[in-house]
């Protein structure tokens, strides 16, 4: 609930680019879509992180992980997804995915949706040891297709009809995929983008906080 004031201020960045992602608008919005996202961590769905910078500790947006897939445990037949075998605050998945993913208009541009996906995924492939991490966009978004392409992901193909989008429209899905024998490369290509085109966000009013210790220019806290 920190990162509550953030959030809002990160949200009220450029609305209209979030057309296609649910985003708070206003502390009000803030707290209640940090409860929802604390009581899917609660049990064991999802794992969600404010985006927020090395620099001077500025919160410009937020990412997760979710729709947490456990393999271990007795095998049931058929599968029971998104459960957890034991505690789901402590049980390590073997598949997920990443996404509801929004950046402050300040940080566009500035590798920090990059070096976000590059924590995520070295955490997952590296400390939780995943089969596989899904990225899905919606298939008019062609923002977030290009972004997730640009990592390295491979696209498995658009799913027709999927779900209703933000909008109320019914709309397709564009789902990719990274598998764990994928990962070196994957993590290669960031990292070389991350080199190349990597810039501080521009600034907006906000207390100062440092974070010297940190490596990189972005924490998921």
């Amino acid at each position: 609930m920190r990162h509550a004031e953030g959030l809002a201020r990160a949200g009220a960045q450029d609305r209209a680019a979030y057309a296609y992602t649910p985003v708070p608008d206003g502390l009000e919005a803030a707290h209640d879509y940090i409860a929802r996202a604390l009581t899917d961590q609660a049990a064991g769905r999802a794992l969600p992180f404010a985006l927020v910078t090395t620099a001077d500790g500025r919160v410009v947006g937020s990412t997760r992980f979710l729709e947490l897939d456990y393999w271990r445990g007795p095998v049931v037949w058929p599968p029971v997804t998104g459960v957890p075998y034991g505690d789901p605050l402590t049980a390590v998945p073997d598949a997920a995915e990443i996404g509801n993913t929004w950046i402050a208009g300040c940080a566009r541009g500035t590798g920090a949706n990059a070096e976000a996906k590059l924590l995520m995924l070295h955490h997952a492939f590296e400390t939780w040891g995943v089969r596989r991490i899904t990225l899905r966009a919606d298939a008019r978004n062609t923002r977030s297709r290009a972004a997730i392409e640009r990592l390295g992901a491979t696209c498995e193909g658009v799913r027709r009809a999927h779900s209703r989008g933000l909008d109320g429209v019914v709309r397709d899905t564009a789902f990719y995929s990274v598998l764990h024998e994928e990962w070196p490369t994957v993590r290669s290509i960031i990292e070389l983008r991350l080199s190349a085109t990597a810039q501080p966000p521009a600034p907006f009013p906000r207390p100062h906080r440092s974070h010297d210790d940190a490596a990189g220019q972005l924490l998921l806290t």
